[in-house]
């Protein structure tokens, strides 16, 4: 479900996943951390309105509410009484051709996946893999033995 864009003034519109398994205050956080990320959101914008959300998304005050302060203690958000919840922080961010390149070589990869026979689940498995290794590894190597099949991770 969308929050109706016409009935806020925020330049972000929330939506829910029941079946991910993340709980619904942190989708709302994440959403808000990923459009900063992607300059959607900006220093001094405003998030959608408590009562937008919960018209909108069907969830509990205390649920947006939750969210909003989980973002104002990671320095990312601040209520203003009576006016509303405020893009105060920001998040590191690429810079929108960098984005563009990523993007396209990313689909090209999501491609290549599925005519590798990966669903998105499957994609989401290697992907989350390589993030892992690169975490792991941030030298480049790939943990990888001489026969292609995945080495121990150090």
């Amino acid at each position: 479900m969308d929050v109706d864009k016409e009935s806020s003034p925020s330049p972000i519109e929330f939506r829910l996943d029941p079946g991910s398994g993340v709980p619904t205050y942190l989708q709302l956080v994440q959403q808000v951390e990923q459009a900063m990320r992607l300059g959607h959101l900006r220093k001094g914008d405003q998030l959608p309105r408590v009562k937008d959300v919960v018209g909108g998304l069907a969830i509990n005050p205390n649920t947006v509410l939750k969210a909003y302060r989980e973002l104002e203690h990671r320095g990312l958000a601040a209520g203003r009484r009576g006016r509303g919840t405020f893009v105060e922080g920001a998040l590191d961010r690429v810079g929108l051709r960098e984005q563009a390149a990523l993007q396209k070589s990313l689909v090209a990869w999501m491609r290549a996946a599925t005519e590798a026979g990966l669903d998105e689940d499957g994609m989401s498995a290697v992907f989350t893999a390589a993030l892992h290794e690169l975490r792991q590894r941030p030298d480049g190597r790939t943990g990888e033995d001489g026969d292609g099949r995945p080495g121990a991770v150090a």
